[in-house]
């Protein structure tokens, strides 16, 4: 079933998530962060940290990606005053271009070394290693080769992560270093830390999420002002939340990737995105949402994976879920994540997703992560064990499924006798009045069945003669 648990109105029954009330390492972090970004003098620096001689000596970085998320980084690693993370090279193609002036917001040391090559870094006395040039070609290289030489690293790249991690991290343990991956995901929430640390003690077996901020725009202003699909990509394009090609956003990719982390980190599985399987949003109109609306619910890109014995239930895609839900609630470009522990309970994290600053916040907490890690000694090499269970998209829901069709006589008592015949049943039918009879949209919601049943009997509907499209089927999480 689900994990998307029911929510009447004016009900709480989630715990959310905040880092400063309940990860102890999260709020040391969070009051160093505060002097990054509010420079301190030196007089403040040595009343706050009255025994200096005690403070462990700075870690060497060397940044690998010069971007928008590149620059945020090197910022907050320039206007430090803590002496923790001390910045040594910058390497980037094309690096004499970054190098120019980039005035009083950022001013890099004239110490910092400035490379093209990625042997010069691996060759340099940096610690920890930032990439942040994305992809999987030439990052898992430089990854890996960070790693075998024993320099910790901080990613933010998700498709490296999601396809490559637990190799990766294996290769970090057997080397005595760290692989901290917390802004692959959501990067401005601060789940992925949570999972590997705050959550740890507790044993997890779903995590659900709206992980896309482009999708979740899009949906939520054709909710709020019933604009046709195409309008409301339009707009997140010219808002900058949609890509020219936006098609790993709307068509799963770049969802089901993160909810694959997810599971890493979380339920301590491996699965690559292609084994989970992803749903487009592009079907979704807003006479859906008027629809959903009658059914008191409201529709997401909902990425969820339930670990049952060996098989992990995963899906990414649009679903119904209750107007009063937690989900239901999320606006515009935030990102959801809910996990269910067996111990703990259910938990919410609700923040930005995405963007240079809230990615670099979170690349910099993984930077302090491994900083203080180094202060303990060095660290035992072991072997990590992750499951590999099987991957199953057979969820058993409650459906909406919602047709298009050229009116005429006998349209239910067609689609009800093959539901019959594949044993499924009817909840209910809406029909709401106003439409053109030559194409005419209506809905039916059935009673709880698996994927797997509902299927063969869609494309025995679409394939009936007054059928005009196929039949937007999607899941609805109660």
């Amino acid at each position: 079933m689900p994990i998307l648990p029911g929510m009447p109105p004016g009900a709480l029954p989630l715990r959310f998530y905040f880092a400063e009330a309940h990860v102890a390492r999260m709020i040391k972090r969070s009051f160093i962060l505060e002097s990054t970004l509010h420079k301190t003098s030196p007089e403040q620096a040595q009343d706050a940290n009255p025994a200096p001689r005690d403070r462990p000596p700075a870690c060497c970085v060397a940044l690998v990606g010069f971007g928008t998320v590149g620059r945020a980084v090197a910022k907050i690693l320039c206007q430090r005053s803590d002496g923790l993370l001390h910045l040594t090279h910058v390497c980037n193609r094309n690096v004499e271009r970054k190098k120019q002036p980039w005035g009083t917001e950022l001013s890099i040391p004239s110490d910092v070394v400035w490379t093209e090559d990625f042997q010069t870094v691996l060759n340099s006395d940096a610690d920890i290693v930032i990439e942040l040039i994305g992809g999987l070609h030439p990052a898992e290289d430089l990854v890996r080769g960070a790693l075998q030489a024993g320099k910790s690293v901080v990613t933010a790249n998700k498709q490296l992560i999601a396809r490559h991690g637990p190799d990766l991290l294996q290769v970090a343990s057997a080397n005595g270093c760290q692989l901290e991956f917390g802004a692959s995901v959501a990067g401005g929430v601060p789940v992925l830390p949570a999972l590997r640390t705050g959550l740890c003690g507790d044993r997890l077996h779903g995590i659900a999420g709206i992980l896309n901020g482009t999708c979740n725009y899009i949906l939520s202003r054709i909710e709020t002002v019933r604009i046709p699909f195409s309008e409301a990509l339009e707009e997140a394009q010219a808002r900058g939340y949609a890509e020219a090609d936006a098609s790993e956003d709307l068509d799963g990719g770049d969802a089901r990737a993160k909810l694959s982390i997810l599971a890493l980190a979380g339920l301590h599985v491996r699965v690559s995105p292609e084994e989970i399987r992803a749903r487009t949003i592009r079907p979704v109109d807003a006479v859906d949402f008027d629809y959903a609306a009658e059914l008191g619910c409201t529709i997401r890109q909902i990425s969820r994976a339930d670990l049952k014995g060996t098989t992990l239930f995963a899906d990414v895609g649009p679903s119904l879920v209750p107007a009063s839900s937690p989900f239901g609630r999320v606006q515009r470009n935030l990102n959801l994540v809910l996990t269910s522990g067996e111990y703990g309970g259910d938990m919410a994290f609700l923040g930005a997703g995405a963007g240079g600053d809230p990615t670099a916040v979170a690349v910099v907490s993984d930077l302090m992560a491994v900083a203080e890690s180094f202060a303990a000694g060095p660290r035992p090499r072991r072997t990590l064990q992750f499951a590999s269970p099987k991957v199953s998209c057979d969820f058993e829901t409650p459906w909406y499924l919602r047709f298009l069709v050229k009116d005429q006589p006998g349209i239910i008592a067609g689609l009800a006798a093959i539901l019959s015949a594949h044993q499924l049943n009817i909840d209910a039918v809406l029909q709401k009045p106003g439409f053109d009879k030559a194409a005419l949209p209506f809905v039916i919601t059935l009673e709880p069945c698996r994927d797997a049943q509902l299927h063969p009997a869609l494309q025995e509907m679409s394939a009936l003669p007054f059928a005009l499209k196929p039949c937007l089927c999607l899941p609805i999480l109660r």
